[in-house]
């Protein structure tokens, strides 16, 4: 999906302009891929422009810091301030969702796997951004490939760091999907358990129970706990558990979740209709709550959001 470019970018404390924000060859994540960042959105409300969870987001990406032995420059009230100050310095459609890419990474300087040696750097990109997997998705549920790339083992690399890195299996699983003509892609673990999708989290329905994996090869997915807390206002029994490929195939229900994707419904797995093959009743009807709580027309959930 072509970016849409906005007037200023957040570059180490200062607004430049868009085509401006630029970083040298050289930089170490370039070319070591240690670099966190996040995903975040705002939505128009009817009280302004808000950002949904920010403080969740920015307390994540210090988490994927630590993890990741970066020494981010910033705390996590001047990443806040910037990433509201940036949105009011753009000049954003109205009515238009925006996308918030925060990221840390290791900049220009010494060059060899060993990166603490190396300043770190930290920019903060916004820009008008639409349904990730499709408007037609959203209302009539997506075509999905499970993977034959395993989600990263835990073994291997830290699933609950928002990292770079972790993106090259996402990458492959997602042009495989694609290439065989799918949507989108739906990862297992070492274990063959269903883990997430390329850049989003997993939901099922069976007999009117919503069910999602826990978070052991997973992110921590904010969306997912945005959805959770959702379905329990609304009175869904919930379950958090393990799910086998072959239950994905007779669930009654299913949906990807994630700051981008939003709550986008699956359709099809493996060529094999989900439930009656189209967007279900309690997944339409979790998307409708959630829309209403990011576009603040539901005040129990307005701690969620933080106006511009």
């Amino acid at each position: 999906m072509a970016l849409k470019e906005s007037q200023y970018i957040w570059l180490d404390g200062e607004f430049v302009a868009w085509k401006e924000a630029k970083i040298h060859v050289l930089s170490h994540s370039l070319h070591y891929a240690n670099s966190a960042f996040e995903g975040v959105r705002a939505y128009p409300t009817d009280k302004g422009l808000a950002i949904f969870r920010l403080k969740d987001h920015t307390r994540r990406l210090l988490n994927t810091c630590k993890m990741s032995l970066l020494n981010c420059p910033y705390d996590f009230d001047a990443l806040n301030a910037a990433q509201i100050e940036l949105l009011r310095k753009n000049v954003f459609a109205p009515k238009t969702s925006v996308y918030i890419r925060p990221i840390v990474f290791v900049g220009y300087g010494v060059m060899g796997v060993y990166h603490l040696n190396s300043p770190i750097s930290a920019a903060i990109a916004a820009w008008e951004w639409g349904a990730y997997l499709g408007d037609e998705g959203l209302e009539n549920g997506i075509r999905v490939k499970i993977s034959s790339w395993a989600r990263n083992s835990v073994k291997s690399m830290m699933g609950k760091a928002k990292v770079a890195a972790n993106y090259l299996n996402s990458q492959m699983a997602k042009c495989e999907a694609i290439e065989a003509g799918y949507d989108e892609a739906l990862l297992l673990d070492s274990e063959g358990f269903i883990a997430e999708g390329s850049g989003e989290c997993f939901f099922i329905v069976r007999d009117g129970v919503l069910i999602t994996p826990p978070s052991d090869n997973a992110l921590e997915s904010i969306t997912q706990d945005s959805v959770i807390n959702i379905a329990r206002e609304l009175g869904v029994s919930i379950e958090r558990r393990r799910i086998t490929r072959d239950e994905v195939y007779i669930a009654d229900e299913a949906f990807f979740t994630g700051t981008a994707a939003e709550i986008t419904p699956v359709r099809e797995a493996d060529a094999r209709p989900i439930g009656e093959g189209k967007r279900g009743e309690l997944t339409q009807k979790l998307q409708e709550a959630y829309f209403d709580v990011v576009y603040g027309r539901n005040d129990k959930f307005s701690r969620f959001l933080t106006l511009i």
